[in-house]
């Protein structure tokens, strides 16, 4: 397993590029750091990213991952 994460905004952007058969698949948690009361903290989870498509390196599913969540982040489509 590998892992990467970053701040952006109010918001912590965890990737994970997890091994399995035929390669690497990416997964991504989104946690608000600071915001909303009374609003959950986890603010969108995905582990099955791309239907399962599977990435040849680490380092590509982790770009991918992180990638997603921060447009997630800056396009508000996560859980207010």
């Amino acid at each position: 397993m590998h892992f990467d994460e970053m701040n952006l905004g109010d918001y912590r952007i965890y990737a994970g590029a997890l091994e399995a058969p035929g390669g690497y698949v990416a997964a991504v948690v989104v946690n608000r750091l600071r915001g909303v009361a009374q609003a959950p903290r986890e603010a969108y989870r995905d582990i099955a990213m791309s239907g399962g498509h599977r990435w040849a390196r680490a380092e590509e599913a982790l770009r991918y991952a992180m990638g997603r969540g921060a447009e997630l982040v800056k396009t508000q489509k996560v859980a207010c």
